[in-house]
């Protein structure tokens, strides 16, 4: 295996050792998870394409409603005042 020397900012190293699954998990075995992670081995289907872009329509032309103004109608106010504080 080829080896290469990568260079982190200390906050960035701090990250990645928060994400490692036990403490002996290697950086290459984690970056590796993450990448395997970032890609999608399922495509959407047509019909799902076809909702996003009806919901991106709905978007645009403004047809929404804040998720504060959902809890209000759900009468979930506990968690609305907290979305304040």
């Amino acid at each position: 295996m080829a080896t290469t020397t990568v260079q982190l900012r200390s906050e960035t190293k701090a990250k990645l050792d928060d994400l490692k699954l036990h403490p002996r998990e290697t950086y290459d075995e984690l970056i590796g998870r993450l990448a395997d992670a970032a890609y999608d081995d399922e495509p959407l289907s047509a019909e799902e394409l076809e909702q996003t872009r009806s919901s991106e329509k709905e978007i645009e032309a403004g047809r929404v409603r804040s998720l504060r103004a959902i809890m209000r109608e759900l009468g979930d106010d506990r968690a609305i005042r907290s979305l304040v504080e």
